[in-house]
């Protein structure tokens, strides 16, 4: 960094967006066994490899009304701390004390990141939390490959490419994708979602973890799907069931997949779009539920809908800022979506934190006013980590829906 980077439109959205009751980061956990390094050697390996993620080392600088980036020292003492705790913690526990990381805000007068050791089982886990304004899901893995996994078992960074370069596209065909586009991801549910309400500063996390590879040759097999096709059906099989044991009847729901355009290079730490999916919930059987999730998304995909969504939000502010900030608020109703459901690639082989085994990578991600339910998913070496994020106010027995993933897929792989 030669100076200070004024930081883009989203990135200041979300700084925008955090307050007593939304915190403004993702965060990952990182469970491992007994040979999990002790926070000492954690800082000092982290610190030795900190240049590799320039933006680890950038704090907020410049006016209110102009944020920028500055590089600055970073004080690993503070940045990389462990939990004290009476005994390792169960996974209960855990759950418990990463709702309570959570939920604290990040100093903004340091670089937006911080991870904590916390005593769990017969090793450790990494509570990681990074700011949005900083990263989105895609970055922040970029950034533990870069800093957290051990060399030897991370998959080499690939080759630094040239931007793709944008090609204007033509018009008439622009106005038949942008058509049909408005008209899917506009439109309403027809029921009221039921994880719509004013959320408090209180959360509630659950985890759960599917084998990779029986569910995606289960999706090609009998739906011609893809994995993130099964996410969807899987999610949706156990809201079904969740909604069955606490709300009665079940319905359609809508949700927001996050679709990362990050291209090799990107400096921008948030370049994400997204398309919304109506999930069946009133649908019982597992494989047809995956048909309609495959067709419904096939068809977002062949409509370029995310790509759409970013080209329209960035048209709308080059004329007028208040014209995107009213179509974003729009589109952040809750009878445009009930959730969001994002699912990023991790590492595909096993990897390890100086040389402890990481068993699993879990992330979770915030909720929003009046979506007081939100799904992450993460992979890593042949397993999907699920993690569930919600206000217990709305959202109760978080748990229960969390093993209702793990019992959808079963049903979908058998």
């Amino acid at each position: 960094m030669d100076g200070p980077i004024p930081l883009g439109p989203e990135d200041r959205a979300i700084l925008d967006l955090e307050g007593p009751t939304i915190a403004g980061h993702t965060c990952k956990v990182v469970l491992m066994g007994r040979t999990a390094p002790d926070v000492g050697a954690l800082r000092a390996a982290i610190g030795a490899r900190l240049d590799a993620a320039p933006p680890l080392r950038w704090r907020l600088g410049g006016p209110a009304d102009a944020p920028t980036w500055v590089a600055g020292p970073v004080d690993l003492e503070r940045h990389v701390t462990a939990v004290a705790v009476d005994a390792p913690l169960d996974e209960a526990g855990l759950r418990a004390e990463v709702a309570r990381l959570f939920a604290q805000r990040l100093d903004r007068g340091r670089p937006l990141w911080q991870i904590d050791a916390v005593p769990y089982r017969d090793g450790a886990a990494l509570v990681g939390r990074v700011h949005h304004a900083l990263a989105d899901g895609t970055t922040t893995m970029r950034f533990a490959r870069a800093v957290l996994w051990d060399a030897a078992g991370a998959a080499p960074p690939p080759a630094p490419a040239q931007r793709r370069a944008e090609h204007a596209a033509d018009d008439a065909r622009r106005r038949r994708r942008l058509a049909g586009f408005l008209a899917r991801e506009f439109s309403r549910s027809r029921e009221r979602s039921p994880f719509d309400g004013h959320v408090g500063s209180r959360r509630e996390i659950a985890f759960a973890r599917v084998e990779l590879g029986p569910l995606h040759d289960a999706a090609r097999e009998q739906a011609g799907a893809t994995v993130n096709d099964a996410v969807l059906a899987i999610v949706a099989g156990a809201l079904r069931r969740w909604v069955l044991a606490h709300r009665g009847r079940p319905g359609e729901v809508r949700v927001r997949v996050p679709v990362s355009l990050h291209h090799e290079g990107d400096l921008e730490g948030n370049r994400d779009a997204f398309f919304a999916v109506a999930l069946p919930l009133d649908e019982p059987d597992p494989v047809r539920r995956l048909r309609i999730v495959r067709a419904e998304t096939a068809e977002r995909k062949a409509g370029h809908d995310a790509e759409t969504m970013d080209a329209l939000l960035r048209d709308l502010g080059a004329i007028s800022p208040r014209l995107r900030a009213l179509a974003e608020r729009v589109e952040a109703g809750p009878r445009r979506f009930a959730l969001n459901v994002s699912n990023v690639p991790g590492p595909r082989g096993p990897v390890t934190v100086l040389g402890a085994p990481v068993d699993a990578l879990h992330s979770i991600a915030e909720i929003g006013e009046r979506h007081a339910l939100r799904v992450a998913v993460v992979s890593v070496a042949g397993l999907l980590c699920f993690g569930f994020c919600a206000d217990p106010g709305i959202v109760e027995n978080l748990q229960a829906m969390a093993d209702g993933v793990v019992a959808e897929a079963a049903l979908l792989t058998a």
